[in-house]
């Protein structure tokens, strides 16, 4: 259709100018103009559109399939990777493959086939002209790919500049406490500038490469489609074309040229995509630590119930790391046994703890649930049988009811409503005004410690599994709760097997079992009293929680039955913090501001030279783009009615000048305003995050 537009346009405007023709007789041509120009809209309207919605599609499979992966990879992947720049990834990472497939994909099919379309109907009208157009369009992909090389390695450097910044802000954002705690969230805020400035560096340093490679391409498309008019205006002089030939090649010139300027216009979003990419694939590309599920040969499901969790010979060092955090561990935890794990931080507790959930591999030996080695069964139907209750329980932005559901995703209310009160939490969730329906807030920011901690109850009580792993579920509780917990943990433990990692005494008395980790080994197992005797490494750590006295009485002194000696509780001590509402308050709440428009035009102060110097580069390409067309058409027009040579010179100069010029300032006005946008950016962000400072 463009074609055809070209073809009907030179055609009236012949007709017009040198016949005189009148416009009736030309009222049918126009028509059929208008019918080409409306198609052509509608068909770029649907490509458009089309583009879109595959980048829609291929996005959300390949996020789906980053989030299957990272879940596939699990704890022993994140723990070295920083949560920010792996966000950045999921989502901007993603997203810049938006570009990649909606724009930069579509019109690199397009700069193949457009020029081609263009050649097979110049060359039968004038083959001075297509072999001009011919000769210089493989110049553009040349030049486009000798300077993308470089624009490559350069744009990897931004996306990774882009995640530590993501990541520095998110750090900055999640410990804004502990830098109000130690004075120095104003401080913060410089490393925020500086990251944020070393970004906009780095960016402008690609663009200055990717905004070389539009200007060549402009440049090539521009003074090609000038050397055009020129021949043709020359020829047309001495009578070698007609007119209506010299307007169509005039008009499709530029279009021949279109899809290869657009295609450089494209091109940083194309290498934006490639560097989102290879950071996708790179994770896409991970080996878990563990066998994948799918080469796991034994049984997809365990035999019930679980008699028997071993551990033979295990071993395990973090990757990375020199020195084992588990070493030679031998144990035989059997049905409805209580464990605790004591011993210093380091000792291996937790991860025992991670190696029991699948989350890594032994390095050495193995792990057997019943007879089934734990490598060798499907990670999923183990875990259907651990309900996992971990000291800092991670809550989600939803209601209490889908947090708790979290356990069993198809229980109903009554079973969440049961569950919670058996954690001591149904009367504070009915006294909310949405009880059960209530929002709790990002990582539960509407919860206090032991409100969050009875939740992570409610989903063991919920889930109901034949074995509890415990980090000291009353670790965060006050008294009053912690009490009121005992005994309903004490029903939750009975008839389950269960390990603990215990930090109170009054949770090791109660276990069958105690194992005494140091330096990766199990030390010392046996009961309270069995180790008190030994009076070694367990003996040190009872001393040094208690000083040798537990309720006034000496440890080798103390009944630890059941209902006998125990810590006493005072019934007027309550939980200090309790559940908020979230928001702020309408005392609280700003007063009205001016438009977004001009507190937003507030951060171009000591910015409006460049703000000036931008828009006149602007203007300048827009005033070259029409005196080139202008001198183009001029000098056709006018060779039409064959003047002496002489008279087109100026049009001919004209013509070279305009092309060069609109280039150079379209050049200019791309890296002044951009910029000046990242030095905006960079404003907002400071000013951002020093809002949120005081708040």
């Amino acid at each position: 259709f463009t074609i055809a537009q070209a073809g009907t346009i030179s055609q009236v405007v012949s007709q017009v100018f040198l016949d005189g023709k009148t416009l009736n007789e030309i009222k049918g041509i126009l028509q059929l103009t208008l019918l080409f120009i409306i198609m052509r809209a509608v068909l770029t309207w649907f490509s458009s559109i089309s583009a879109k919605t595959i980048a829609i599609q291929v996005k959300a499979r390949v996020r789906e399939a980053l989030l299957k992966k990272l879940e596939e990879l699990g704890p022993a992947y994140l723990q070295g990777e920083k949560s920010g720049e792996i966000s950045t990834t999921v989502v901007e990472g993603v997203e810049a493959l938006d570009a990649y497939f909606s724009q930069y994909l579509p019109q690199l099919v397009l700069s193949v086939l457009v020029p081609l379309t263009i050649l097979i109907f110049v060359f039968p009208r004038d083959t001075l002209s297509g072999i001009v157009l011919m000769v210089t369009a493989p110049l553009i992909p040349y030049f486009m790919y000798l300077i993308g090389t470089n624009a490559k390695a350069m744009t990897d450097r931004q996306f990774g500049t882009l995640s530590r910044l993501a990541s520095q802000f998110l750090d900055s954002l999640q410990g804004l406490t502990t830098l109000k705690l130690f004075n120095l969230a104003k401080a913060h805020t410089e490393r925020i500038r500086e990251t944020s400035d070393q970004y906009r560096v780095t960016t402008m340093k690609v663009l200055q490469v990717t905004f070389l490679s539009a200007l060549v391409l402009e440049l090539l498309a521009t003074l090609s489609t000038a050397v055009v008019a020129v021949e043709i205006g020359l020829r047309l002089l001495y009578f070698k074309v007609t007119l209506e030939q010299a307007l169509f090649l005039l008009m499709i010139a530029p279009e021949f040229y279109v899809p290869l300027r657009m295609l450089g216009l494209r091109f940083h979003a194309g290498m934006e995509g490639q560097s989102a990419a290879e950071r996708i694939f790179e994770i896409l590309d991970q080996v878990p630590l563990g066998k994948e599920e799918s080469n796991r040969t034994m049984n997809n499901n365990l035999s019930l119930p679980i008699k028997s969790i071993t551990l033979d010979g295990v071993n395990f060092t973090y990757p990375g790391e020199d020195k084992p955090a588990l070493r030679d561990l031998n144990l035989k935890i059997k049905y409805g046994e209580q464990i605790a794990l004591v011993g210093e931080s380091g000792a291996g507790k937790s991860t025992l703890a991670s190696l029991l959930l699948g989350f890594f591999p032994p390095s050495q030996g193995e792990i057997q649930i019943n007879d089934h080695t734990l490598d060798g069964v499907h990670l999923k139907s183990w875990r259907e049988q651990i309900a996992w209750v971990p000291q800092a329980p991670a809550l989600f932005q939803d209601t209490i009811a889908a947090n708790i559901r979290l356990a069993r995703p198809e229980a109903d209310l009554s079973a969440v409503a049961a569950a919670a009160s058996a954690a001591h939490l149904a009367e504070f969730i009915e006294s909310l005004p949405e009880g059960y329906e209530t929002l709790i807030g990002e990582g539960g920011a509407r919860l206090s410690g032991g409100q969050a901690q009875r939740l992570a109850l409610a989903r063991a009580f919920l889930k109901d599994s034949p074995v509890l792993l415990l980090d000291e579920p009353t670790s965060q509780l006050d008294p009053v709760t912690e009490s009121q917990l005992a005994d309903a943990t004490q029903k939750l433990r009975h008839g389950r097997t269960t390990i603990t990692i215990a930090h109170r005494l009054n949770t090791v008395f109660q276990a069958d079992r105690i194992l005494v980790l140091k330096d990766g080994k199990i030390v010392e197992q046996g009961t309270h009293q069995d180790l008190l005797d030994k009076n070694g490494v367990y003996q040190e750590l009872v001393d040094a929680y208690t000083g040798g006295i537990f309720n006034g009485k000496p440890l080798d002194k103390v009944d630890v039955r059941p209902g006998k000696d125990q810590l006493e509780i005072d019934p007027n001590i309550a939980s200090t913090r309790e559940y908020s509402p979230g928001g702020i308050q309408p005392e609280h709440l700003p007063k009205s501001q001016p438009a977004p428009l001009y507190r937003l035009l507030k951060f171009f102060r000591r910015h409006w030279g460049e703000v000036l110097g931008s828009a006149l580069l602007g203007f300048l390409t827009v005033g070259s783009s029409i005196s080139l067309m202008g001198a183009s058409a001029w000098l056709i027009s006018t060779a039409a009615l064959h003047p002496p040579l002489a008279v087109l010179n100026i049009a001919i100069v004209g013509v070279r000048f305009f092309g060069i010029t609109r280039g150079i300032s379209r050049y200019g006005e791309r890296l002044v305003s951009h910029n000046l946008t990242f030095k905006i950016l960079t404003k907002l962000r400071v000013w951002f995050y020093k809002s949120l400072v005081p708040l």
